[in-house]
């Protein structure tokens, strides 16, 4: 159970000590850190906020799945190591289920559809913790975290106080967050999202209209089972091919603009937004520039996905950065379309040393 008391002043907080990164960020990346914590109670938080003053820089760090480490992390790196999962309340619309931030999102996520509850099936899989979630926005088969968001409880570590956040707070955009904005600010302690009542399957996404478990009438175990099995077959698995899921945002595009290079390019994959314009698919501007397979030294696109970058042994982050700025170059060059990395690349990504 998570606890959820106001802020303690007593804290194990250990002293601050080396660590190595290399197996605690997905993309396997070399890294290492000179002080490092891990936070296992939340109160923890407060003292964080002291210890940290007397670094230049602050890294919070959950899963490590959607970030670009350099080989030293300056500052001080905080992994964040909160348990817990409880039911926090039921009406007849709606059920609202709180996840400490050290949690596995996937863990949290088959949980859900192991008790009957459905909302978060197409979300399964998706590497990191649930403290990363609202960071991200992580979104996937037709879903977002921010419409499934009740709400979330972070340590403002600038002004040494607790916070309870809503959406709007959240400042949820795009694979974007105030939190993503201001990195070092806040550090997440749980999360609480919203599973509707009644529950009805999300099967916009083409992949899921044409999987064969989703016929008739499906369950959130049906959605979930689908979902994992995509995402397998689509993408490598970071425990054996190092990598940080999709690294480019899809594009958003005007309508004129879009419209423009589809008389170009007829083949062109875009979907209509709310705003007028079209979110165009990334992976499918990459593919056409050839880069799919393609390797650049210790880094290369993987082959059946051209979004996700793979290491594919002893890569830094200086190797990751120069393969996605080549990409970047040639589909700007031929598309006149700049894409935009959706990890957090930790500053210092560049240097080889």
């Amino acid at each position: 159970m998570i606890r959820l008391a106001d802020s303690d002043t007593r804290s194990s907080l250990p002293a601050p000590g080396a660590c190595d990164l290399s197996s605690l960020n997905t993309f396997a990346l070399e890294s290492l850190a000179p002080a490092c914590v891990s936070l296992h109670d939340e109160a923890d938080l407060p003292r964080l906020a002291t210890l940290a003053k007397r670094y230049d820089a602050l890294l919070v760090l959950g899963g490590g799945s959607n970030v670009v480490l350099p080989p030293k992390v300056r500052g001080l790196v905080a992994r964040v190591a909160l348990r817990g999962v409880r039911l926090a309340g039921e009406d007849a619309r709606m059920r609202i289920v709180e996840a400490a931030a050290g949690e596995s999102w996937h863990g949290l996520v088959a949980h859900c559809v192991e008790q009957g509850w459905g909302g978060l099936e197409n979300l399964a899989l998706i590497p990191g913790t649930v403290g990363a979630a609202p960071v991200q926005n992580i979104g996937a088969y037709g879903v977002e975290l921010c419409e499934r968001f009740a709400g979330l409880r972070a340590y403002d570590l600038l002004r040494e106080e607790w916070v309870d956040m809503d959406a709007s707070q959240c400042g949820f955009g795009y694979r974007d967050s105030v939190f993503k904005r201001e990195p070092g600010r806040w550090v997440i302690a749980s999360v609480r999202v919203t599973l509707p009542k009644p529950w009805r399957p999300v099967l916009e996404y083409p992949d899921l209209q044409r999987h064969p478990r989703l016929v008739g009438a499906p369950s959130p175990r049906d959605v979930f089972e689908a979902v994992c099995e995509i995402r397998r077959a689509k993408l490598p698995d970071p425990a054996v091919l190092g990598n940080a899921g999709s690294f480019f945002k899809n594009p958003v595009v005007p309508a004129a603009q879009y419209e423009a290079l589809r008389a170009r390019f007829p083949g062109l994959v875009g979907y209509p937004q709310a705003n007028g314009g079209y979110k165009l698919a990334a992976g499918w501007l990459i593919d056409q520039c050839g880069w799919k397979g393609r390797r650049l030294g210790p880094v290369g696109v993987h082959e059946r996905q051209a979004l996700v970058l793979v290491n594919h042994g002893g890569a830094r982050a200086a190797d990751v950065l120069a393969l996605a700025e080549a990409i970047r170059r040639d589909v700007e060059n031929r598309y006149g379309v700049v894409l935009e990395p959706e990890p957090v690349v930790v500053p210092g990504a560049s240097e080889r040393t």
